[in-house]
């Protein structure tokens, strides 16, 4: 029983990355695999949903935002994107632009312009591309908060999948705080996690990512990121299948505007490796007090949560792989804690390397508050 933290280990389903239009090649993707419509009530208190008002808001959403949405479109395939400003910054996916020797962006009123990369982020999988276009073409769609975000509420996602332009899909929020493996690796060679994430119904394909996820306000709240899925087409294109990720638009806001002013955004670091669950047997096995928490199974040697006196797993138990022993986080600067993910999601879009968090920990018996400095990822 492989017991390892990376993020979701897909062994069934495939996680497929939607940059392209043409199949993603081996090697170069993980392989792994917003409000309530507005409605109209009928008199008295028969509370009838007016499915003309529906169809009239997501209209008028749509002739509101679209024109700040662009295709992106490369020498290896094609994807999508965003205006964030006036000074021609495109967000988009690091993934769509990754090795593309030539960018070219197109606008919904059919204008051009090469874009030129200034900024990348291999952690949350994010882009900016610089555009020289006319201030008429630059529409910047206004963001929203994704921390207001609740499952069930209705989102719409507009861009390029299989290179039909400014596409508009809707569906829902189905979860939140997921987490995805980025591209960055650490010094052991896994990959590090990719956090508060966005899962939605809304269909998302080849081509979509990088382009915005809207509330029913027309804010975003997400950009498109990747799919679950084992459906393709016959040249190997993933379909969607109801399963779709987004990054956070509040990781975006703290991304972006390190991107454009110096290429680049740190991560704050903790330097732990967790599980993904537990499962009642395992919780009976190392003898802990919560069904609920982040269960530490190694920690860096020499990172941040080391120097804290943070506790991994150590003696064998029953379960083959899986080591007693360890510190079970259940909250993190007072915010209840009962996954891993949760626990990543506030750490990235609320602190910073330098800053300090306070974790508290179940060991034994015992609950103990540890105060940690955080560190940027290496």
């Amino acid at each position: 029983m492989k017991i390892k933290r990376s993020i979701l280990a897909f062994t069934v389903l495939i996680l497929a990355m939607l940059a392209c239009q043409n199949p993603i090649p081996a090697g170069q993707e993980p392989a792994v695999p917003v409000q309530p419509i507005p409605t109209l009530s009928a008199p008295a208190d028969t509370n009838v949903v007016n499915p003309s008002s529906q169809q009239e808001s997501l209209v008028a959403l749509y002739d509101n935002v679209s024109a700040g949405t662009v295709a992106i479109l490369t020498d290896q395939g094609s994807g999508s994107g965003f205006v964030y400003d006036g000074g021609g910054h495109i967000v988009t996916n690091f993934h769509v632009i990754d090795g593309a020797d030539v960018i070219e962006v197109r606008f919904t009123s059919g204008y051009m312009a090469y874009g030129t990369v200034i900024g990348t982020d291999t952690d949350s999988d994010i882009a900016i591309v610089k555009v020289d276009a006319p201030a008429g073409e630059l529409h910047p769609l206004p963001l929203g908060d994704s921390d207001l975000l609740k499952v069930g509420q209705t989102v719409i996602a507009i861009g390029n999948p299989f290179g039909l332009d400014t596409t508009m899909t809707v569906g829902i929020i189905s979860a939140l705080g997921r987490t995805l493996d980025s591209a960055h690796e650490t010094p052991d060679g896994s990959l590090f996690t990719a956090g508060d994430i966005i899962q939605t119904d809304a269909a998302i394909n080849p081509g979509n990512s990088g382009g915005p996820l809207f509330n029913i306000n027309g804010e975003v709240v997400g950009v498109n990121r990747a799919i679950r899925t084992t459906n393709f087409t016959d040249t190997g294109e993933p379909i969607n299948s109801g399963i779709g990720f987004a990054i956070s638009i509040n990781m975006v806001k703290r991304v972006a505007p390190a991107l454009i002013a110096t290429g680049n955004y740190d991560y704050p670091f903790l330097g732990i490796s967790s599980m993904d669950s537990l499962s009642l047997e395992m919780v009976e096995v190392l003898g802990l007090k919560s069904f609920t928490g982040a269960y530490v199974t190694s920690v860096v040697s020499g990172g941040p949560a080391d120097k804290a006196g943070i506790v991994a797993g150590s003696k064998s138990t029953s379960i083959p792989g899986l080591l007693s022993g360890g510190d079970l986080i259940v909250a993190i600067d007072g915010n209840e804690t009962r996954t891993f993910d949760e626990m990543l999601a506030y750490l990235i879009t609320h602190k910073s390397p330098g800053d300090t968090v306070i974790l508290t920990v179940l060991r034994g018996d015992e609950k103990v508050d540890v105060t940690i400095t955080l560190d940027k990822r290496p």
